[in-house]
């Protein structure tokens, strides 16, 4: 569109949305329909394991469980006390086990969700595709850029696919938000700001270790991987999102959803070319070695992306796109809003204040004449405001993983999209424990 238009763009219409006016919500928002997931015949759902049964692994499997295209089978755990927690989810019959090979071995298991610390999603996802599983790997995808380029690789060589879980691409606010994008609402867009803050220790991930774990209930040795051996740690084992050994900390647990949403809106497919981050550890001195505040700049071509963390204060989560027509912002209050803009003086200007006053009002007239048509025909429109159920969605994002298994169709957030992003939180990190810019690797 030469000129963007509210109206117009209302009366063209997406489909997904109504107007509605219902309690708490402002007037003129648009409501974004609700996602419903099509029901499955139980002979075609997909036999699915998980390995991983923790924080957001249970979080995963409840929300498969209750998909009709999915049918668990199996879940895998180092931890025997996730076995419950596993059975209590998808039942008392599922099988489980502490090694993640049996589940790969098994012939009638098609898929998988990977939901471990992220030093081991290289491995797991690799050997899994390996074996001809399709994969649902969470954020971020790697814990290293050497081990994303092995994931894209191993995929490419493979006739299965990896979904990568940043469910912001499955949301029907961040659609809205790509479709008033797409349509030229705010012109070309060369900025973009990220912003996402904390302020309590769940949110810092101090987490409680589970009451009984020890190393007779934990296999800590196949836990620590690669990382550098240490003794039985119960607080590494519950927080390892804090610690660089087994984690990325704010950029791979916060960061990588933003730049995530922000891929998916502006069609950004791409490493960043440039990285610089300063921060620190000013809140939780707790002897993590991951910084508790993060402001990193990144450089995509000719579009700058600001991305500002903390786990110090809360602030909302917010992803601002802006161009010379307007704002497009979407934010964790489940909207996005658009704000237009003109982009011209709507009065003769702050400059001629420095006229004397007959060569002020001379100007003032001629511009008046040569302006008041335009204005009067091009008014500013009204911010205009839609509200979807969630900026966040998990159950229709492994709706689209487990359609994606039976019909071999696209994901949104394929192993190269996933890579990408965590591309660059990995960038991110380097460029705050290096003190220095991180180029792209050409």
């Amino acid at each position: 569109m030469s000129e963007f238009s509210r109206r117009r763009f209302l009366q063209t219409g997406s489909g997904l949305a109504m107007a509605a006016a219902l309690p708490g919500v402002l007037p003129g928002t648009v409501m974004l329909g609700q996602e419903q997931a099509a029901p499955v015949a139980s002979g075609d759902r997909v036999r699915f394991a998980s390995i991983g049964v923790g924080i957001q692994g249970s979080q995963l499997l409840r929300n498969a469980v209750s998909l009709p295209q999915a049918q668990c089978v199996a879940a895998c755990d180092l931890y025997d006390g996730r076995h419950t927690l596993a059975k209590e989810i998808a039942g008392a019959n599922i099988k489980t086990t502490r090694r993640y090979q049996e589940i790969l071995e098994d012939k009638d298991i098609e898929a998988v969700i990977v939901a471990v610390p992220d030093h081991w999603h290289k491995q797991i996802t690799v050997d899994a595709i390996r074996a001809g599983k399709d994969v649902h790997c969470e954020k971020p995808m790697s814990h290293t850029i050497a081990e994303g380029e092995e994931m894209v690789a191993a995929v490419k060589g493979s006739k299965n696919f990896v979904q990568v879980g940043s469910q912001r691409v499955s949301s029907k606010v961040f659609a809205k938000a790509k479709e008033l994008y797409d349509s030229g609402a705010i012109g070309e867009v060369h900025q973009v700001e990220l912003q996402l803050g904390r302020n309590s220790p769940g949110g810092a991930w101090v987490y409680p270790p589970p009451l009984d774990l020890s190393p007779e209930t934990l296999d800590w040795a196949t836990w620590e991987g690669t990382a550098p051996k240490k003794a039985f740690d119960p607080i590494a084992f519950a927080r390892w999102r804090a610690f660089h050994e087994y984690g990325t900390g704010m950029a791979g647990d916060l960061m990588v959803h933003l730049l995530s949403g922000m891929q998916f809106v502006t069609g950004i497919h791409a490493t960043p070319d440039r990285a610089y981050s300063i921060g620190g550890i000013y809140r939780w001195k707790d002897g993590r070695n991951m910084p508790d505040l993060m402001v990193t700049e990144f450089e995509y071509g000719n579009v700058a992306v600001t991305v500002r963390l903390t786990l110090g204060t809360e602030t909302p989560e917010v992803t601002r796109v802006m161009g010379p027509k307007g704002v497009i912002e979407i934010s964790n209050t489940n909207t996005v809003t658009l704000i237009p803009q003109l982009g011209v003086d709507r009065s003769p200007a702050y400059g001629i204040n420095g006229f004397p006053a007959a060569m002020h009002a001379q100007y003032e007239k001629q511009w008046h004449a040569e302006h008041d048509a335009f204005l009067n025909e091009h008014p500013l429109d009204d911010t205009m405001m839609w509200k979807g159920p969630s900026w966040d969605e998990l159950r229709p994002h492994l709706a689209t993983f487990f359609d994606a298994v039976r019909s071999r169709k696209p994901v949104a957030e394929d192993v190269v999209f996933g890579h990408h992003a965590a591309s660059a939180c990995h960038m991110a990190n380097a460029s705050y424990f290096e003190k220095k810019v991180i180029l792209k690797k050409v």
